[in-house]
């Protein structure tokens, strides 16, 4: 089913496609643009095929967003780290390098093409796209993710998420040693304005969200930190653009590490989702799952000991 956003201009305007970027960072402005050269953006009532076109306060705009067609999702056999499964739900370890729905790029070898084969019964929870996914984790981020397995699992789970009773906790080694032993970054996440890949510190009135992450330092290895963040928000790369604005961004990172190098190779940045706790959306007993960090990071880890000894 097709959707629709509703938009009424505050503040002194801009061209249209960029005004639209800012306030719904989680579309891409070459598919804003796409939607308005295919008649899908309405200003004030009216067709506005031009993406060029001028928003004054006070102008109303409507966006339609067509449904996502299906994927040709194709089962493969991919071996998964089960840390938790019934008939309901399935918790796993994803390791590094593994996407975990398919995109443009990314059409197969992904965690769905994984899920598909293990879970026969997938198809359709949740949507055709991203079936069973109730969160998402970075491609090289590695740790414990949900999957729901019947559509009253992931709307049950869903729902947690939104409701922030599910908690997410995660280790990482960063840049650095912070001054304190713990604290919050309370700092509106967006999509970057001049790199849409990338995302950055944006005003809430420049389109960011609100983004809450507390940290709290593990243990001090010399100019390197292991550091545990437990996440309020979810926002996409929230740990790690917030790390950075700390001025202790993640090991490894690609992104937003500002170049810096370790000397160590790594298959990605160095943070891991290591504990996920949540209610089983049946029996609404509480489950922790504990995920082992990879052997990469463990091996980091004791590099950096040795160094800081």
């Amino acid at each position: 089913m097709d959707s629709s956003l509703h938009l009424t201009v505050e503040q002194k305007g801009d061209r249209l496609d960029r005004y639209l970027a800012e306030q719904l960072p989680d579309l891409s402005r070459s598919r804003l643009q796409k939607l308005i050269e295919q008649g899908q953006v309405l200003l004030n009532d009216v067709s506005c095929t031009s993406k060029k076109a001028d928003v004054k306060t006070g102008d109303r705009i409507t966006i339609t967003v067509p449904e996502a067609q299906p994927l040709e999702l194709i089962a493969e056999e991919i071996p998964l780290d089960i840390l938790y499964e019934d008939q309901h739900l399935l918790i796993l370890n994803k390791p590094a390098g593994l996407v975990v729905h398919p995109a443009p790029g990314h059409e197969a070898g992904t965690l769905v093409n994984a899920l598909l084969a293990h879970c026969p019964d997938l198809p359709g929870i949740g949507g055709v796209q991203r079936p069973g996914i109730v969160h998402r984790l970075d491609k090289d981020t590695t740790g414990a993710i949900a999957i729901a397995k019947t559509d009253l699992a992931h709307q049950h789970l869903q729902a947690q998420f939104k409701a922030k009773t599910a908690r997410r906790t995660y280790l990482a080694i960063v840049y650095g040693s912070p001054k304190t032993s713990t604290g919050t970054v309370d700092a509106p996440i967006g999509r970057h304005p001049s790199d849409r890949k990338k995302m950055a510190i944006v005003p809430e009135e420049k389109g960011g969200r609100r983004a809450v992450t507390h940290w709290q330092v593990q243990q001090r290895l010399g100019n390197y930190t292991l550091m545990q963040f437990d996440l309020e928000t979810g926002r996409t790369h929230q740990i790690r653009v917030h790390s950075a604005q700390m001025g202790h961004p993640v090991v490894g990172d690609p992104v937003y590490g500002s170049g810096r190098t370790l000397g160590v190779n790594l298959p990605g940045q160095a943070l891991h989702a290591w504990k996920l706790r949540l209610q089983h959306p049946i029996t609404e007993e509480w489950i922790e799952a504990i995920a082992p960090p990879p052997s990469y990071f463990t091996t980091l880890l004791r590099v950096l000991e040795q160094r800081s000894s």
